[in-house]
C-alpha cells in the first residue's frame, strides 16, 4: 500500500517533471536538473517509507501536494453557456438551443504549499493551477502563486482582500451564484489579530482585467470568525478606465453568516459601489459613455446537512447596474441566479454532486427578460 508521504513525493516529481517538461523540453541542462531532482526524490522516499504524513521534505521546507480531478456533466435546455453558467449569454440568438449537453474536466487542479522556518517567521509558499484556460481549452492556468511570512505578510497572487471568501456559497458548476466580487490578483497584503477571533487586514492590488487602469488598487477588511459566526466588511478604492474616461473605483461589501442549528448554514453576501463590474461575477462594464457604472449585487444561501454523508442547500444571486453592458445583439442591467444542489461524500476522498441552475438577465433597451435552465452533475476525487 502507497503511504500518504510517498503519494506526495510522486505527485510532486509528477507535477514538476510535467510542467518543466512542457516549458524547457528542448533544454538539456533543464533535462539534467530534472533527472537530478527525480534521483532525490527516490532518495527521499526510500529515507523515510511509511511515515504516512503526506508531506515531501528538502533540507528544512516541508512541502504538501494537494488538488481534485473533477468531472463535469451539464445540459443547458434554451442557451448554451459554456462549460460555466455564464448567465450574461442567455438571450442571445448565437447561443440558442434546442438543448446543449456538454462535459468538461477543466476544473481540476493542482497546488503545491511549502513551508521553512526562518528567523522572521515562518515562510509559506503556494503554487496552484487548474486547467482553466480561455477560448475553452484545456491548458495549465495560474490561479494562485504568493509567498507568507509568519502570521502578518502575504506578497503575490491570490483573492483579492475585497472578496468576502469565507461567506462564499457553494455550487457544483465553477462560477456560483451572481451578486458577489471573485477576483484573484497580484497583491502585497498585511494581515494582524488585535482581538479574540477578529483579524483586520489591508493590501495594495493590482487593478482587475476590465478595469483598463494602471493605478493601484487600495482595500481595507476586518473579519469576526468564531466557527459558529462570521462577520465581515471591507473597502476598495482605485480607479477605472473607459473610452478614454477615467472615473474613480470604489465599493464595500458586508457579509454574515450563522449555524443556527446543527448542520445548518445561513450566509448572506452585500456589495455595493462604481466601476466594480469587472470584480463581479457579471462582469459589467466599469464605464458607460463616459460615467461610472454603479452597481449593487447580493447572494443568499441555506445549507443543511443530512448525516455525515449527504448536503444539500440553494442560494439566489442577484447584480443590478445604473448603466447597460453590451453583450453582442443585447445588453444587461440585472442578472440573476438560482443555485439548487446536493452532495454525497461516497468516501473521504471522493464527492458526488448534482445541481439544477436558473438564470435569468434582462435586455436593458426594451425591457424584455430572457431565462435559461441548466442541469449539472459532477464527480470529484480530492488529493
Amino acid at each position: 500500500m502507497i503511504t500518504k508521504r510517498k503519494k506526495a513525493i510522486l505527485l510532486a516529481a509528477s507535477a514538476l517533471s510535467v510542467t518543466s517538461t512542457l516549458a524547457f523540453a528542448q533544454d538539456a541542462q533543464t533535462q539534467a536538473e530534472l533527472d537530478a531532482l527525480r534521483a532525490r526524490v527516490e532518495a527521499l522516499e526510500a529515507a523515510n517509507p511509511g511515515s504516512g504524513t503526506g508531506d515531501l521534505r528538502i533540507g528544512n521546507t516541508t512541502l504538501d501536494v494537494y488538488g481534485y480531478i473533477k468531472a463535469d456533466f451539464f445540459y443547458d435546455f434554451e442557451f448554451d453557456q459554456g462549460d460555466t453558467a455564464f448567465v450574461n449569454v442567455i438571450g442571445e440568438p448565437s447561443a440558442a438551443t434546442s438543448g446543449t449537453f456538454g462535459a468538461t474536466v477543466r476544473q481540476s487542479r493542482i497546488g503545491l504549499r511549502t513551508s521553512t522556518p526562518s528567523a522572521i517567521g515562518e515562510i509559506g509558499g503556494q503554487l496552484e493551477l487548474d486547467l482553466f484556460a480561455s477560448n475553452g481549452t484545456a491548458e495549465l492556468r495560474l490561479r494562485h502563486a504568493n509567498i507568507t511570512i509568519g502570521d502578518n505578510w502575504l506578497i503575490g497572487q491570490t483573492w483579492t482582500n475585497f472578496m468576502p471568501l469565507d461567506t462564499y456559497p457553494t455550487s457544483v458548476e465553477f462560477n456560483g451564484p451572481v451578486g458577489i466580487p471573485f477576483a484573484r490578483v497580484p497583491q502585497v497584503r498585511y494581515s494582524n489579530r488585535f482581538a479574540t477571533n477578529t483579524t483586520f487586514s489591508t493590501s495594495i492590488e493590482e487593478n482587475v482585467g476590465g478595469s483598463n487602469s494602471n493605478d493601484p488598487v487600495l482595500t481595507a477588511a476586518v473579519e469576526y470568525n468564531d466557527g459558529t459566526y462570521v462577520a465581515r466588511a471591507s473597502a476598495l478604492y482605485g480607479k477605472a478606465e473607459g473610452g478614454g474616461v477615467e472615473v474613480d473605483q470604489t465599493g464595500f461589501t458586508v457579509s454574515g453568516s450563522i449555524r443556527p442549528w446543527e448542520g445548518g448554514l445561513f450566509q448572506v453576501n452585500y456589495v455595493n459601489g462604481q466601476a466594480l463590474g469587472p470584480y463581479m461575477i457579471g462582469l459589467g462594464d466599469p464605464v458607460v459613455g463616459g460615467q461610472a457604472n454603479d452597481v449593487d449585487g447580493y447572494t443568499i444561501e441555506f445549507r443543511q446537512d443530512l448525516g455525515p454523508k449527504w448536503n444539500v442547500g440553494i442560494s439566489h444571486g442577484r447584480e443590478s447596474y445604473d448603466l447597460p453592458t453590451s453583450t453582442g445583439t443585447l445588453s444587461f442591467t440585472e442578472l440573476e441566479t438560482i443555485h439548487v444542489n446536493a452532495f454525497y461524500k461516497a468516501t473521504d476522498n471522493l464527492t458526488l454532486s448534482a445541481e439544477y441552475i436558473y438564470g435569468e438577465r434582462n435586455d436593458a433597451p426594451t425591457g424584455r427578460t430572457f431565462d435559461g435552465n441548466r442541469v449539472q452533475v459532477a464527480a470529484q476525487l480530492n488529493f
